[in-house]
């Protein structure tokens, strides 16, 4: 039993980590300057 609470907190560690490790590459290669977005709810227009 020992062994698997350890398997599923490594695998949750592992997790979080790699969901950390995406959204940390996704904000540093964002674009900067004036974003523009026309959908279904309007325009929107936010700065970076």
């Amino acid at each position: 039993m020992k062994q698997n609470t350890l398997y599923l907190l490594v695998g949750a560690l592992l997790v979080v980590v790699i969901a950390l490790g995406i959204y940390i590459y996704r904000e540093q290669t964002k674009p900067k300057g004036v974003e523009l977005k026309i959908d279904d709810k309007g325009i929107s227009i936010q700065q970076n």
